[in-house]
């Protein structure tokens, strides 16, 4: 028997995970989890000094997550209740290889699996990746005060961290299931017909019972 499904939206900044996730939980009616982001009191100094706020700023996001999937897991997975979140706490790896120095990342890695030995994990994954000029676009739209100073060196550094990180995911989990989807082809928001493509791809790993609604 499959497992209650908890899927997670994942893919770089400006590719869309908060809006997909929102469709999906929508769609299937299940509870939407949302990162907190722009509460993070150090990201925009973050992004205009990296080395300078990158550890303050993943800390504050490791420990928000970590609560968020402590009461989402009992308040919604045991109580049978299904989730779509527009993170993976995986994230935070990705993160902070990118932005740590080797022995701050050290002490954060320990940290990290303290903190998510026994957290809930999603068992279905989402993966939206995109060009660089797609998300540059996507981002300036949206117009989010703290990514005012994201620089495109940096976001085509993180891109290709996702993609290796995902092909790595892949090989370490072979039994969660992961949808690859290229952001530069589908418009979810405007485009119902890409919308449906995406919900077809979930519903059909729901109905191989490797997750059950």
């Amino acid at each position: 028997m499959g497992q209650l499904p908890f899927i997670a939206v994942e893919g770089p900044i400006g590719v869309g995970k908060t809006s997909l996730s929102k469709k999906l939980a929508s769609q299937f009616d299940f509870h939407l989890l949302k990162e907190i982001v722009e509460e993070n009191p150090f990201l925009g100094k973050f992004y205009e000094n990296i080395d300078e706020w990158s550890f303050q700023t993943e800390m504050f996001f490791l420990c928000n997550r970590v609560k968020q999937l402590e009461d989402i897991d009992r308040d919604y997975l045991k109580q049978g209740k299904p989730v779509v979140a527009d993170y993976h706490i995986s994230k935070n790896m990705i993160f902070a290889r990118r932005t740590l120095r080797e022995e701050q990342f050290h002490k954060y890695s320990q940290i990290f699996d303290i903190l998510t030995h026994d957290m809930p994990k999603p068992n279905m994954v989402v993966y939206l990746h995109a060009s660089l000029d797609t998300l540059l676009d996507r981002i300036r739209m949206r117009n989010r005060d703290v990514e005012a100073n994201i620089q495109p060196s940096y976001l085509k550094q993180l891109s290709q961290d996702y993609e290796d990180f995902m092909t790595h995911f892949e090989a370490a989990h072979p039994e969660i299931p992961v949808i690859r989807l290229n952001g530069d082809d589908l418009d979810f928001v405007k485009h119902q017909d890409d919308l449906h493509y995406i919900v077809e791809q979930v519903q059909h790993h729901l109905n191989k019972g490797e997750v059950m609604k």
